[in-house]
């Protein structure tokens, strides 16, 4: 997170009369929340970086992405770019594994906060006097940048690559395609996070609108009620731009599944299963825990309680989507939800140096290789993961430039 910082302030003092960098928040712990800016014309570009702490890859795209906005004057013309280097720097300085070697390495380190607790999701958990000061500042730079485009960087930890829009950019499935393939990085095609919404393209999908149900009814957040939405007051848009770690070609298998609600039904079961197995855990050594509850027991509980509903949903309504791509997308969710609650549980009982931290500790060895062995898991270098998201920030802010009010 430093050395993000320091490499965002080094460009201002490269161009000090294009580039600024100022404070404009500060986080639950008191960490500032810093701002860098290039250009200054009145329609706005804002990229929002680490708004996951277990997603470090927004951090190198951001920093690419100035550099490459301070080289090419076309892409200053007629728009200024902003940058909040880092949304949830708390969050960041708990999450310890920036480049890990396999996705066991991954979990050791993990950490994702709990939903109420994240900065762009907070609104649609909490009321308006119960956010935090990351979302108040995050807030706060929308509406006074009003921005033409925010793009959020996200990635994911396994499987491909896909854009979830608030409002469709034409023209902009062309260049996200071409990344890819390029680069050899799977689209995911039936990202369950964007399950049942519209697509203008392979892998880019379109946010439904208010009137639109849910595909997963028992999910307590709402994207449209995130500050992905805070744009539209401006008649602006937000693009999420997510990205792999790890690739996998399950996940870009456009082909019909034989029988989606047989493998649904399937993948609640184990959901729920695996979920019991840490919730077991939990229970035996919670009275052992005096410690007031940290972040990363309020994460690992948040995440154990999504799953009954989750479960139920996935047995009992109709899939979204009825392609192989999408079912492995689901196997995933399902894989990960225990797995990162198992990974988080493990750290504090570590840190309680409780007895059974060795149970947890299978699982979470046992789990991480079954994920990447099933997946047929391929690391995507730094570098690729870092040009795809950048190219496709930029493709976004030209196709979009003419999409604000």
């Amino acid at each position: 997170m430093a050395e993000l910082t320091e490499a965002a302030r080094a460009l201002t003092v490269r161009r000090p009369g294009l580039c600024g960098m100022r404070q404009v928040g500060v986080s639950r712990a008191g960490r500032p929340l810093h701002l860098l800016s290039v250009g200054h014309a009145r329609r706005a570009v804002l990229v929002v970086a680490g708004a996951h702490a277990n997603e470090p890859t927004g951090g190198p795209t951001l920093l690419a992405v100035a550099e490459q906005v301070l080289r090419e004057r076309r892409l200053r013309t007629g728009r200024s770019w902003h940058f909040l280097v880092c949304a949830d720097p708390d969050g960041a300085s708990l999450h310890r594994t920036p480049a890990p070697r396999s996705l066991l390495d991954y979990h050791l380190g993990f950490f994702r906060p709990a939903g109420p607790e994240q900065p762009e999701w907070s609104p649609a958990a909490l009321p308006p006097d119960r956010l935090p000061p990351e979302t108040r500042a995050l807030t706060g730079v929308i509406d006074e940048l009003r921005p033409y485009l925010q793009v959020s960087l996200h990635g994911t930890d396994l499987g491909g690559s896909w854009v979830q829009l608030t409002r469709d950019i034409p023209g902009l499935a062309a260049p996200f395609a071409r990344s890819a393939a390029r680069l050899r990085i799977p689209v995911e095609t039936g990202a369950s996070d964007a399950a049942g919404w519209p697509v203008s393209g392979p892998g880019v999908h379109v946010m439904p609108g208010p009137g639109a149900g849910a595909a997963y009814p028992s999910m307590p957040d709402d994207a449209r009620h995130s500050t992905w939405y805070r744009t539209h007051r401006y008649g602006g848009l937000t693009a999420v731009v997510e990205v792999p770690m790890w690739a996998s070609d399950l996940v870009d298998d456009r082909a019909p599944h034989p029988d989606p609600p047989a493998a649904l039904r399937h993948l609640a079961h184990r959901l729920l299963c695996d979920a019991r197995k840490v919730e077991e855990v939990h229970r035996e050594a919670l009275p052992r825990l005096y410690a007031p509850e940290g972040p990363l027991l309020r994460a690992a509980r948040w995440g154990l309680d999504l799953v009954p509903g989750l479960a139920s949903d996935w047995a009992h309504t109709p899939p979204a989507d009825t392609t192989r791509a999408y079912v492995s997308s689901v196997d995933a969710f399902a894989r990960r939800l225990p797995l990162r609650a198992a990974a988080m549980l493990l750290r504090v009982l570590r840190e309680h140096d409780d007895r059974a931290a060795g149970r947890l500790e299978h699982l979470v060895r046992v789990w991480s290789a079954s994920f990447a062995d099933h997946f047929h898991a391929r690391w995507v270098p730094l570098p690729h993961q870092v040009e795809h998201q950048s190219r496709t920030v930029v493709a976004a802010a030209l196709h979009a430039r003419g999409r604000a009010a």
